[in-house]
C-alpha cells in the first residue's frame, strides 16, 4: 500500500523555495546513498544538540530540550542503522555536504549573535529535512516510505524547538531576528537549487554527468 503524506503546514509556509523535482528524482533511484547520507546527518544532528549543552549549560530551558533531542537523534540514527543493516548496506562516514557548512559559514562569532544564528541554522536544516522526508515518501519502497512519513512529526517539532529558542534565549529583537532569518533563509535557497558535486540528503540538484 502506497504511503500518502503532505508536507506540514508550518514547514510548508516557512520555505519559499521547494526541493527541486531533479533531486527528488536522483534520491529516489540513489537510495543506499540516501540512507548512508541520512544516518551520517542524525548522528550529527546529535552532536550538534550536545555542542548546546556544552557551551550553553546555565540556560536551563535550551539544555533540557537539546538533552532530549540529541537522545531522538540518536534513536533514529539507530533506526536508519536497521534498515542500512536489513539491505546489507555498510555504514561509513562521508564528507560534508556544502549545506551545513555553507550554512554555519554565516554563523557569526559574537554573542548573543552566535546563539541566535545557531539556532536559527537549526531551524532551517530541521525544516528542510521534515520537507524532504514528505516529498520522498511517494518515491521510495514502502518500509522506507513508512519510515520516512513517521519521522515528520518530529523533524516539525525539532524545526518548532529551534525556532521558539531563537525567539525566547537571544533578547533579539523580533524585526532584526526576522531580517536574520530572512539572510540565513536566502542562503539555504540557494544551496538546494544550484547543482551539486555531491549527492546527500540536502545537496542541491546533481550535476548532469
Amino acid at each position: 500500500m502506497a504511503v500518502d503524506v503532505a508536507v506540514p503546514e508550518s514547514i510548508e509556509a516557512f520555505f519559499e523555495t521547494k526541493t527541486p523535482d531533479a533531486w527528488l528524482e536522483a534520491a529516489g533511484e540513489r537510495i543506499p546513498e540516501l540512507l548512508l547520507d541520512h544516518a551520517n546527518c542524525e548522528l550529527k544532528a546529535a552532536s550538534t544538540a550536545l555542542g548546546f549543552l556544552y557551551r550553553y549549560p546555565a540556560r536551563a530551558a535550551l539544555a533540557q530540550r537539546m538533552s532530549r533531542l540529541a537522545r531522538e537523534e540518536l534513536r533514529h540514527f539507530e533506526q536508519v542503522r536497521a534498515i542500512m543493516a536489513d539491505m546489507r548496506l555498510p555504514f561509513e562516514r562521508l564528507t560534508a555536504s556544502r549545506y551545513a557548512g555553507g550554512l554555519r559559514e554565516a554563523v557569526r562569532e559574537e554573542e548573543p549573535y552566535k546563539l541566535l544564528d545557531m539556532l536559527l541554522v537549526g531551524a532551517i536544516i530541521e525544516a528542510r529535512s521534515c520537507e524532504r522526508f514528505a516529498r520522498l515518501v511517494p518515491r521510495l519502497p514502502a518500509g522506507i516510505a513508512k519510515f520516512y512519513a513517521g519521522l515528520l512529526a518530529s523533524e516539525s517539532r525539532h524545526f518548532e524547538h529551534y525556532l521558539g529558542f531563537a525567539r525566547s534565549e537571544t533578547g533579539i529583537p523580533r524585526q532584526e531576528l526576522d531580517e536574520r532569518l530572512a539572510e540565513l533563509k536566502a542562503i539555504e535557497a540557494r544551496l538546494v537549487t544550484e547543482p551539486d558535486p555531491l549527492f546527500r540528503f540536502h545537496s542541491g540538484p546533481p550535476v548532469a554527468e
